[in-house]
């Protein structure tokens, strides 16, 4: 049977970056975001507002980048793929949860200090992920050179 498991979100972040160091030496940073949706509503015509929260795990370098450049409240791009987890409280009831493991994260806005930073991926494979040339995926080419006919466009 064939699956696909791949999220974008683009929103803020709810708390600091958590990072820590596995025995293995692996580093993981923990953080959420916050994504809100504006929308009126039909029968009121009234504007509201609702909001999403996801919790997200960056690993490796990826992790060290978020916990440097990015505080609460960063704008953040995020590609990755949705993990369930579920346990057993002490006292018998069932929990579980959705997060997300982030492949690719793209920083929005400037650093911490003001300084311009420019908008960048930060790239990397969980440390589970298959590192095949089938888990690899290709950067998007670059637009070809302009045609002849572009010229002919009146905007």
């Amino acid at each position: 049977m064939a699956s696909y498991n791949r999220v974008i979100l683009m929103g803020n972040l709810t708390r600091d970056p958590e990072l820590k160091f596995l025995p293995s030496g692996n580093s993981v940073a923990n953080f959420g975001i916050a994504m809100n949706e504006r929308y009126t509503d039909r029968q009121t015509g009234e504007q509201k507002e609702s909001s999403c929260f996801v919790d997200v795990a960056a690993w490796g370098r990826q992790a060290e980048i978020v916990n440097e450049y990015l505080t609460k409240g960063s704008p953040i791009f995020i590609e990755g793929t949705l993990k369930f987890d579920s346990w057993e409280t002490e006292d018998g009831s069932k929990r579980s949860k959705l997060s997300v493991t982030a492949l690719r994260i793209q920083l929005i806005g400037g650093r911490r200090d003001s300084d311009e930073m420019g908008a960048g991926y930060a790239d990397a494979q969980p440390a589970a992920a298959p590192t095949g040339p089938d888990s690899h995926q290709d950067a998007p080419e670059a637009p070809s050179a302009p045609s002849s006919t572009d010229d002919d466009i009146p905007f």
